[in-house]
């Protein structure tokens, strides 16, 4: 699709190379490192229900909003300066969240975390196209499983470390990752500071952002994305309580299925990238999202008991559109510039459109006193993926896109 040749990964983008996975690894091990001590934080000070929903909501609207804003501060400021101004200020928000005083200090430093993340979601994919136009495949999986990794091992470390040392340096210790995320662009900086950046500054096109509106394949990556999300926020919010009052499970074995549902991301990330550059499987594997999906959806609410760990194997396989639009976001892009412009529209859009489901759900459920219709609900999501598959899997670009369709772009 990118009709570049391939040569040696490392050669003569080591640092990219090396800024892109540690950038990867800071992003989610900065959000995943606070539900674990919310305990140990409300013994020094109250942190209210409320508090703890804001927070829980944050994620997606920061991401939502920051997404909009990316487009123009990398034509300001360019990939590399924008991606170590974002590490910067992830670093400045764990480490007043480390500090914080009272539940405002906390959700306020979280809030300035999630903002820099949101940022960084949207220029991994244009800093792939930029210095990996020939390896995509190879360079979203790497990115796109070390996200994986970094959001399981927070949890896992987190409890011991602030048993060892408290909250504080348990919140606190994931700067020192974004800090060391931060020295491979700087180095690039310094070593290209005449072109690099300043090439990106007067490459960027304001107009492509507003073009994104009018083109179906953008729509269609909007649609696999959302999907997608939606179908994680909303099982991390609600599947362990549908699991207890459903299935009859265990409050332990729920969580454990919970589990179970987030590690078959891991596999999604590995695996999908790769079958699309190597084997054009992108209609395929949206079929398979959508019958593993519904299949899922359906189990639960037929025969919820039967086999709940089948359940949400299938429900669990059906994000592997958020790797596959990840790739496609490199691939169906001409430039990286168009990369940053697709990116933010994707992601900014999608999470907007995730940020009620979680909400929205339980507001249902609690209305109905009942799974039925959320399930529906989430059925219904699953199905808008089938005609956006069709319109993701015709191998061409945005930009041919828009020159089928309103000339030159």
């Amino acid at each position: 699709m990118t009709g570049v040749p391939a040569r040696p990964l490392w050669q003569g983008r080591t640092l990219a190379l090396l800024g892109i996975v540690l950038f990867a690894f800071s992003l989610r091990t900065a959000v995943a490192s606070l539900s674990p001590v919310l305990g140990y934080i409300a013994a020094d000070f109250a942190v209210t229900p409320a508090v703890i929903g804001l927070i829980g909501t944050a994620p997606p609207v920061c991401y939502a909003v920051f997404g909009l804003l990316t487009p123009r501060l990398e034509r300001r400021f360019g990939l590399e300066r924008l991606a170590v101004a974002a590490m910067a200020v992830a670093v400045a928000g764990m480490a007043w969240r480390g500090l914080a005083v009272d539940a405002p200090t906390l959700l306020l430093s979280t809030a300035l975390i999630f903002a820099a993340v949101g940022v960084g979601n949207i220029l991994l994919p244009p800093l792939v196209k930029k210095y990996f136009p020939d390896r995509i495949g190879l360079m979203t999986t790497l990115y796109s499983t070390t996200m994986a990794v970094a959001t399981f091992t927070p949890p896992l470390v987190a409890v011991p470390v602030a048993d060892a040392a408290g909250w504080r340096m348990s919140l606190g210790l994931w700067a020192v990752f974004a800090l060391v995320a931060m020295i491979p662009w700087i180095a690039l900086l310094v070593r290209h500071r005449s072109d690099a950046a300043d090439a990106d500054i007067e490459a960027a096109s304001p107009r492509a952002f507003g073009r994104m509106w009018r083109l179906p394949l953008a729509w269609a990556l909007v649609v696999g994305f959302t999907v997608s999300g939606v179908l994680a926020y909303t099982s991390f919010a609600w599947l362990p309580t549908l699991l207890h009052d459903e299935a009859g499970v265990t409050p332990a074995a729920a969580g454990a299925l919970l589990s179970l549902f987030a590690a078959m991301g891991l596999p999604s990330s590995l695996l999908v990238p790769v079958l699309v550059v190597r084997f054009h499987a992108t209609g395929a594997l949206f079929g398979v999202s959508v019958v593993a999906g519904l299949a899922g959806i359906a189990g639960l609410l037929f025969a919820p008991a039967a086999a709940p760990w089948l359940w949400v194997v299938l429900l669990g396989t059906a994000p592997l559109l958020f790797p596959l639009t990840l790739v496609l976001l490199g691939l169906r892009t001409r430039t990286h510039e168009t990369a940053v412009a697709l990116s933010a529209f994707v992601q900014s859009i999608g999470y907007a459109i995730v940020a009620l489901f979680p909400v929205g759900i339980g507001l249902v459920h609690g209305w109905t006193d009942s799974w039925t219709i959320p399930l529906i609900i989430l059925a219904a999501v699953v199905a808008a993926a089938i005609p956006a598959g069709a319109v993701a899997a015709r191998r061409h670009t945005i930009e041919a896109d828009w020159e089928r369709r309103h000339g030159a772009w």
